[in-house]
């Protein structure tokens, strides 16, 4: 028996996140004698910090696919059980005193990226660099076609526990965090960038909210590699230890994903709710960036089309020297979680 599961989950849509808000998760486990807890509400640095390394024991993560695949790249035993494609808004932004209004109107000019000196894995300036290197190429340009402006980050990701906060998981403190997670807006309001790129629910607003030029929406783009991202697909990802000592929990924490998912279909209403609430966002801002049916996206398999996506994304990141190493995907998959739930539907 599991004395402590810990979860983890990325302020977006996910299974994992709908089956927490529930309560479904803790009374699975609760059942069979385990405590379920936050990795980032924890009072220990290295355990928030799982949610980008993944070294904890007896731990899941949904969520964006970056700091996972950066994990396994740097040795971790960790296992892949599903992967979920909710496709959201991926914007490249301008100023509109930057005169710039189509894809190749970048060339030449300054685009603003966030720079964290202090953590393993950049996964935001990684799915920034994605996002423009795919909209470039559209138009057969890339990415030494535009000026690079770093902005300099030296916090780091795990400074802070967040707390549960009517459901939303937050840091009250806000300052230079906060600031830390939008330096290159504060950038490109000041006119020291030309560009910038954002996504989700955050980056739909900040679009409306500052009257910013949409350049492109990668996300909304018909071929699935050009909307590949860190959020597209996402992975539920376990511990090699979970799914080697404790096989029946990775196959209940599935379960209860695929649960969540399964509900999500007939309560529109009620998780446009739930998502605002992981989004830290609204409503309204939920149904801009991932669509007036999002509840409909909520659907976590193995389909042969995310598997490549992620080998595509894992290649694209040992290009940019984020990660040490390239690996095989379909090595890193398991699919024995979801085929012994396949089996009992079948069975029943």
């Amino acid at each position: 028996m599991i004395d402590t599961l810990w979860y983890t989950r990325c302020p977006v849509p996910t299974g994992l996140g709908i089956a927490i808000q529930q309560g479904w998760l803790e009374d699975a486990f609760r059942a069979q004698g385990t405590k379920v807890s936050s990795l980032l509400e924890s009072n220990d640095f290295a355990t928030r910090e799982s949610h980008f390394s993944h070294t904890l024991r007896n731990s899941v993560r949904h969520g964006g696919n970056i700091p996972a695949i950066s994990a396994k790249a740097r040795g971790r035993d960790t296992r892949v059980i599903g992967l979920s494609w909710a496709d959201e808004t991926q914007l490249i932004l301008a100023s509109p005193e930057s005169g710039i209004e189509t894809v190749r109107d970048l060339k030449g000019r300054r685009f603003g990226l966030p720079n964290w000196k202090q953590v393993e894995i950049d996964f935001t300036r990684a799915q920034a660099i994605r996002g423009l290197e795919n909209a470039l190429s559209l138009e057969g340009l890339n990415v030494f076609d535009v000026e690079l402006v770093d902005q300099d980050i030296d916090s780091h990701y795990s400074d802070e526990r967040a707390e549960n906060v009517g459901g939303t998981l937050a840091r009250r403190t806000g300052g230079s965090r906060a600031r830390a997670n939008n330096l290159e807006v504060i950038a490109l309001l000041r006119g020291e960038v030309d560009a910038i790129f954002l996504k989700g629910a955050h980056g739909a607003q900040v679009a409306n909210q500052f009257g910013l030029t949409k350049v492109i929406d990668t996300g909304a783009h018909p071929e699935p590699l050009i909307r590949s991202n860190n959020g597209t697909p996402r992975t539920l990802a376990v511990d090699g230890h979970l799914l080697d000592t404790h096989f029946d929990a990775a196959v209940t924490i599935l379960e209860q994903v695929l649960r969540a998912e399964a509900w999500a279909q007939d309560h529109a209403s009620d998780v446009r709710r739930y998502l605002a609430r992981e989004t830290n966002s609204s409503e309204y801002w939920v149904s801009v960036a991932y669509g007036e049916h999002a509840e409909k996206k909520l659907k976590t398999d193995l389909a042969e089309h995310s598997v490549a996506a992620i080998q595509d994304f894992t290649n694209f990141l040992h290009r940019w020297n984020f990660i040490p190493q390239r690996f095989d995907v379909g090595e890193w998959i398991d699919h024995r979680p979801l085929e012994a739930l396949q089996s009992t539907r079948i069975a029943v």
